[in-house]
């Protein structure tokens, strides 16, 4: 029997989803309850995959393992930059996966490297694919600290010109669709070729594809109709079964080494399939057991197993459009959803606006650059480092290594500016601008994003007009969507408002000031501002603040002065202005004025002050970027919502005895008084479970009132905050093992989780639990094996919480050390 190898590979990615002027992720309501949608499938998918479940026959946790480590994946360069600053766990986890990768598979890591942003390579010029490639590597090295063998191309999209690219920059291999395939022969060229398209190449071994320039690159083809069961057809509803639809596939026929290999997108395992993560580790550990197989990854077995067959490839092709890469450009029939009377007829002129955008700004930039660098283009691909480190110390490294001679503060903002614009021509093709059937979805909004962002940098740079002939080409996209017509109208209603100056920002510093107890130095997100010559004053609970604000990009470094004056007179009235500090006497007097016009609570004096005297813009809450906006519109509501609290508390306890007293007698609470129940049992849940020191027979007291009262129980919120809760106890008791209290508290909060009637997630607490499983347990096992009473005490109350968290704990009696 030949050597068997079974491989499975996720591709994990999601597009980028920053605001292109803020480089942050505003809150997307589409992702609730989660801020946005890549914390959202973190939780969903990326963390469990880190730290997976293996039951026993009871549905006890008898394992937490981390997938990454026995599979093969590639995780998105955008998105690994998201996780590293919002999930660092997560993210520790998956670059240790790749370091206990090379230890299980001969030194061959499982982490491969992405085309940078996602692009599809074979719509991709030249010069493009070389900086996908080279910014794709350099993240790679970064993220992980080795080169990488293989690099996985955006919706496995190929021609010949990128697979040069990948083996020019040292890539040893890629992964296609079996469909990609167009013929194979034996690599010593003494047979004919064989016809394998429409997916009929044999997906077992590796292949070696001869390009035109005498270089060479392995390409590994997976198995189509397994990929397929797994993505679409419930395959990972079993673990056994996904175990044994991959060990079915080996032949006895095949005399060679044979690897069994999927591919598939890595968020099958969580998020497009709930628990999938688990049957892939129950799979793997199956796979492991098994006396005749073995896992490994690519790199060992293409070192281990070197092609013996050439192929040819499908030109222009890709794992997600039957019509090669026409979802990309075209409306080619592919799509995610059939909507009677929608097209996809957008995507061409979207594709071909864009286009334009790039060539218009590309000789502009090549003058501009060639006069500040040494190479344009060199310098592109080294951009990189910056994106990765934008330290001040780094970004003057940089440009040192760079530039023709020193450059000045006001260059050095222009060479800045340069580079963000080709960075913006590039993550405008990002592939999921097209993927999707909507002109106006949020991830074809986002490409347009960039390009608004590209457009606005080539005209603070060129002088040049761009925005218009960029929408009269926009607007030949046409929208499914009554009322948004066109790209154009698209743009004015989706991506205009996104677009910040520095007068924007310093806008948003000044009415976000009027909030904060310490308006100092302040980092907003991409931006920083320093404050000087602050004046605040207030009458009862309106507010007045103005000053001086210098206002940094730390992307460009470009920076500016402004002066402002705000007021808060209550109920949502609110209003600021600022103006360049370009004549500091002028400018005192009118802040003076604007101070005089509050103290007299003159409202109308004060906003045709600001709207006059400050010519930069007039403010007001519409100008908060938006996490800020909800968060000051959620603390100016909260007086609303203590009036309201303080009025329902009075009709609640005042016909409480009443409602209970027909409850008593089967008659239905009135309605109105369950209206009150609702907004205050609510509330009084979420104070008591959020809690420091939660009070556990007040929780359950008005759990008791809110089936009393047949009250409709905030689902969402109180499992969040239990959930919550229980982790932060539970990390508590890793960090003081010994607090007996701590103890009784989780085991008296898994109680109340237990009889609720919805389920609260415990991922976070079984994990805790887990690593004391296998640290303080075991120790005091010991000692009470020793003798040690009170140890003997600690561990029977230890096991007993484990049962409440569905994680199983040896018996005491049958641990010994190991």
């Amino acid at each position: 029997m030949s050597r068997r190898y079974v491989c499975i590979h996720g591709h994990f990615y999601q597009p980028p989803r920053e605001n292109p002027w803020l480089e942050a992720i505003e809150v997307q309501d589409s992702a609730e309850p989660y801020h946005d949608w890549n914390q959202r499938i973190t939780a969903e998918c990326y963390a469990p995959n880190s730290r997976s479940r293996i039951l026993d026959g009871d549905g006890r946790i008898t394992r937490i393992v981390n997938n990454y480590s026995r599979i093969s994946f590639n995780f998105g360069p955008t998105l690994l930059s998201w996780m590293e600053q919002h999930d660092p766990d997560t993210y520790a986890a998956i670059r240790d996966a790749d370091q206990r990768s090379q230890e299980r598979f001969g030194g061959h890591g499982s982490a491969l490297a992405q085309v940078y942003n996602h692009a599809i390579m074979p719509l991709c010029n030249r010069r493009d694919k070389v900086t996908q490639v080279r910014w794709g590597k350099a993240d790679f090295v970064r993220r992980f600290g080795r080169p990488p063998e293989g690099m996985w191309l955006a919706e496995t999209a190929v021609d010949i010109e990128t697979l040069e690219v990948l083996a020019a920059e040292g890539l040893r291999f890629t992964i296609l669709s079996p469909y990609q395939a167009k013929r194979v022969r034996p690599l010593d060229g003494n047979c004919e070729w064989q016809d394998v398209l429409g997916g009929r190449i044999d997906p077992t071994r590796t292949y070696q594809c001869r390009l035109p320039s005498g270089a060479a690159i392995a390409l590994f083809f997976y198995d189509g109709p397994v990929s397929q069961a797994v993505a679409f057809e419930n395959l990972l509803q079993s673990g056994e079964k996904f175990a044994s639809r991959l060990l079915g596939t080996f032949s006895d026929a095949r005399t060679w080494p044979q690897i069994v290999h999927i591919a598939t997108d890595g968020e099958t395992y969580g998020h497009h399939s709930r628990y999938g993560d688990m049957a892939l580790a129950y799979a793997l550990d199956l796979i492991e057991k098994h006396p005749d197989v073995r896992l490994t990854n690519y790199g060992e077995f293409l070192a281990n197993h070197p092609p013996t067959q050439e192929v040819e490839i499908v030109e222009n092709s890709a794992w997600s459009c039957a019509h090669g890469v026409g979802r990309w450009k075209e409306d080619c029939g592919c799509r995610a959803a059939n909507r009677a009377g929608w097209t996809q007829e957008w995507r061409g002129p979207l594709r071909a606006a864009l286009d334009w955008l790039r060539d218009e700004v590309t000789p502009l930039y090549e003058k501009a650059a060639g006069k500040l660098f040494k190479d344009p283009w060199a310098v592109r691909d080294a951009y990189v480092d910056v994106i990765l480190n934008r330290s001040p110390e780094n970004v003057v490294s940089f440009l040192a290594r760079h530039v023709r001679e020193p450059l000045d503060d006001a260059k050095k903002v222009t060479a800045l500016k340069l580079l963000e614009l080709q960075r913006n021509c590039l993550l405008m093709y990002t592939s999921c601008g097209w993927f999707f059937d909507e002109l106006s979805g949020i991830e074809t909004v986002q490409v347009i994003q960039y390009a608004g962002r590209a457009v606005q940098l080539a005209e603070e740079l060129f002088g040049n007009p761009v925005e218009p002939s960029f929408l009269d080409r926009l607007a030949r996209a046409k929208s499914n969507v009554r009322g948004l017509r066109d790209g154009r109208r698209i743009y004015d209603k989706l991506v205009r408002p996104a677009r910040v100056d520095l007068p924007k920002v310093a806008a948003h510093y000044a009415v976000s000031a009027l909030f904060h107890d310490d308006p100092g130095q302040t980092q907003l997100f991409c931006y920083t501002a320093g404050v000087d010559d602050l004046s605040t004053a207030a009458l009862g609970k309106a507010r007045f603040i103005s000053g001086n604000v210098r206002v940094t990009s730390t992307i460009t470094r470009e920076s500016a002065a402004f002066a402002f004056a705000a007021a808060d007179f209550g109920e949502m009235h609110l209003h600021g202005g600022v103006r360049p500090l370009d004549d500091p006497a002028a400018i005192g007097l009118l802040r003076a004025h604007a101070e005089e016009a509050f103290q007299r609570f003159d409202i109308p004096a004060f906003v045709r002050l600001v709207d006059r005297a400050f010519d930069a813009g007039a403010y007001s809450l519409r100008s908060l970027f938006r996490d800020e906006q909800r968060a000051i519109i959620a603390r100016i509501t909260d007086t609303t919502t203590q009036a309201l609290e303080t009025v329902f508390r009075q009709v609640y306890d005042a016909h409480a005895p009443t409602m209970h007293f027909l409850r008593g007698l089967d008659r239905p609470v009135l309605p109105a008084f369950r209206k009150v129940a609702d907004f205050l049992l609510n509330l009084d849940l979420w104070r008591a479970c959020a809690d420091d020191a939660p009070d556990l027979q007040l929780v359950r007291k008005l759990l008791q009132e809110a089936q009393d009262y047949d009250v409709s129980l905030d689902v969402p919120g109180l499992a969040f905050v239990l959930s919550r809760k229980t982790a932060k106890v539970l990390d508590q008791l890793a960090a003081d093992p010994d607090d007996a209290g701590l103890l009784r508290l989780s085991d008296g909060l898994l109680d109340v989780i237990a009889d609720l009637s919805f389920p609260v997630d415990l991922w976070r607490a079984q994990n805790t639990f887990y690593a004391l499983r296998e640290t303080a347990f075991r120790e005091r096992c010991d000692r009470a094996a020793a003798g040690c009473a009170a140890d003997g005490e600690w561990c029977t109350a230890f096991a007993a919480l484990g049962a409440k968290l569905g994680v199983s704990v040896p018996e005491i009696a049958d641990k010994v050390t190991a």
